[in-house]
């Protein structure tokens, strides 16, 4: 066994390493400079903590959010390794007794936001210490094209030039297209590097895209399905994070909420009671979740479309970092797509750009909310969606979302099709979908009346058709560019080139119209009824699931940690699959170090015990 096993297993649990976490230690270990583009999940963390632990000297970690140096620090302690972080939750005397720590070599892995690197004090500690790697983690905020910019991560090569000598660089991120692979390597000065990209696939994860009439109701059905399980539900505007998280108290959910809007003291309880498992639901903007090491989400639903498949990717990568099964939702209505356009074109943020980068900074995300609307468009396969638009190219058929589990059957819509673009055309362009759609079906709306849409040559033309579907093939003719969408705070419906060949009779137009999709199966009542994160247990080990499940609670409560620190779904679900009595036999589950079973091992043990011996 090689001593990056040895450390494995002493302070992980783990006896073998994921696919590409041994090329990057190997690199890293002889000193060469990496940056590992690995999904989340994949373990990216353990390929910089395991050459700090060999590495004579100091390793920081360079990380954007508080909350991920917290939740990583108090993991890397309970296993046993003295870490510490250093950010603005600290106080005055609490950073101060950090560095003289520091100083005195008390930790072998420091955590540190990027502004941190720019103050006087901790440049000084830098400066005398021995810093053997820095390693910069969500390295994607390094470029301007990538989904979470962020200027402070510009200032990490002039720190690192600071030093004595130069240590090993190490850089990771779950989601980098290639042009911000590129950005992070000649940004953050990379010299050499062994750049892995071990891809994209989740396999673990169930997507699903539904367009559902009732989208609260949608919600709440889900959410009963899941009971008892983890979930975060993400929402485009602070508004809808409240209105949702009322529905959700108003009927009992456990949830608790997160956006900007929030004070930093509620922001900060909320998020602690979500990892602690005190309130298992997390209902929030996009402000939240970068970094969450919580590694038992069973669930990520999208109550609203994201506005680019980066942070769809990101946000719905936060379920199952266990590897066990968990399901992706995103509930699609078109009003998204608007309010994302608003928020594009509106988005003044960065003062540090220049108008022509800017310009070009907002016709890229219009590029990408293009992308992000076809993928909630597509009747293909949706993991390969994904894999394809990051570089990668997959099977057809994934077999575990919604598209592949669904009957489609392919339709001539033609002269539906004609119908729709004559209206837009005798509309003369001046009006959005929504307003096109109440023509079409006859409305007497207001608004049609008031813009005397009603004496359109094809008003009420297409009254039997039911609005949802009429909406979702207007969404099909922009989708295959017989229409386009215009820019702008009020989006209008166009005719394209496209269209205009299509009224000139040179096109037939097709659209695969679903027939069956049943998303909730007999597994996911299992599930629910138990709480469990997999359906392959016996009743009996569905009890003993629990009983490990309210121990792991009743311990973390004591100790003040999350549960997942404690051991995670994946360990416990190993517990009851392999029922060890022994501390040899605890020893090979996976995710059971020597330290952890030192502290929290013989307590479940004990249960184990009463169980088998029942």
């Amino acid at each position: 066994m090689s001593k990056e096993e040895q450390l494995l297993k002493q302070y992980f649990g783990y006896d073998g390493f994921r696919q590409g976490q041994q090329e990057l230690i190997a690199a890293i270990n002889n000193n060469r400079d990496a940056l590992g583009i690995m999904p989340t999940g994949a373990g990216k963390s353990l390929c910089y903590q395991i050459p700090a632990l060999m590495k004579e000297g100091i390793t920081l970690v360079i990380s954007p959010l508080i909350s991920l140096m917290k939740d990583q620090v108090g993991a890397l302690n309970q296993a046993g390794i003295r870490s510490a972080y250093l950010n603005s939750s600290l106080t005055p005397s609490q950073y101060a007794r950090a560095l003289d720590y520091a100083k005195a070599g008390v930790y072998k892995i420091i955590y540190v936001a990027p502004e941190r690197l720019e103050t006087q004090a901790f440049l000084s500690f830098a400066l005398a210490a021995n810093i053997a790697m820095v390693s910069v983690d969500e390295a994607h905020c390094v470029s301007q094209w990538g989904q979470d910019f962020r200027p402070g991560y510009l200032k990490i090569t002039e720190f690192i030039k600071k030093l004595p000598r130069r240590p090993v660089v190490s850089a990771f991120t779950a989601t980098a297209t290639k042009t911000v692979r590129g950005d992070i390597i000649d940004l953050l000065e990379l010299e050499d590097p062994k750049v892995l990209v071990t891809g994209f696939d989740r396999q673990n994860l169930f997507f699903a895209v539904e367009k559902p009439k009732d989208r609260m109701g949608t919600l709440l059905g889900y959410v009963e399905e899941f009971s008892g399980q983890s979930g975060i539900i993400y929402c485009l505007t602070r508004k809808t994070v409240e209105e949702v998280c009322f529905r959700l108290n108003e009927r009992g959910f456990p949830a608790t909420r997160y956006h900007a809007g929030l004070g930093d003291r509620e922001r900060r309880q909320n998020q602690e009671d979500f990892v602690y498992d005190k309130k298992p639901i997390m209902v929030a903007t996009n402000a939240f979740g970068m970094g969450i090491d919580k590694s038992n989400v069973r669930y990520v639903i999208h109550y609203n479309m994201p506005k680019n498949i980066e942070s769809y990717y990101q946000e719905a990568g936060r379920a199952g970092r266990d590897g066990e099964k968990a399901r992706c939702i995103l509930l699609y209505k078109g009003q998204d797509v608007i309010t994302n356009q608003f928020f594009i074109e509106n988005d003044n943020a960065n003062s540090e750009i220049s108008p022509e980068e800017r310009r070009v900074i907002k016709d890229r995300d219009r590029e990408r909310l293009k992308k992000m609307t076809f993928y909630c468009q597509t009747n293909d396969c949706l993991r390969r969606y994904i894999l394809e638009y990051f570089g990668e190219y997959g099977e057809n058929f994934c077999g575990n979302c919604s598209n592949c589990l669904t009957k489609f059957t392919d339709t001539d819509i033609t002269a539906t099709a004609q119908t729709i673009v004559n209206c837009v055309k005798a509309a003369g362009g001046r009006y959005g979908m929504a307003l096109i759609a109440d023509t079409l079906r006859g409305s007497k709306n207001a608004k049609v009346l008031k813009f005397h849409l009603d004496t359109n040559a094809f008003y009420g033309a297409l009254d039997t058709i039911k609005g949802p579907r009429l909406r979702q093939i207007i969404d099909h003719l922009v989708y295959q560019e017989y229409l386009a969408i215009t820019e702008g705070d009020f989006p209008l419906l166009k005719l394209t080139e496209k269209g205009m060949e299509l009224l000139a009779g040179e096109e037939t137009v097709t659209m695969q119209i679903a027939q069956e999709y049943k998303p909730k199966t007999k597994e996911a009542k299992i599930k629910k009824q138990s709480g469990s994160v997999d359906a392959d247990f016996t009743d009996a080990e569905q009890e003993l699931f629990t009983e490990l499940r309210t121990l792991r609670y009743t311990i973390a409560q004591e100790n003040n940690i999350p549960p997942y620190i404690v051991f995670s779904d994946k360990t416990l679900k190993q517990m009851c699959l392999l029922k060890p009595t022994t501390e040899l036999e605890m020893l090979e589950v996976s995710g059971v170090g020597e330290v952890k079973f030192q502290r929290y091992g013989e307590e479940f043990l004990a249960v184990i015990k009463e169980f088998v011996n029942k």
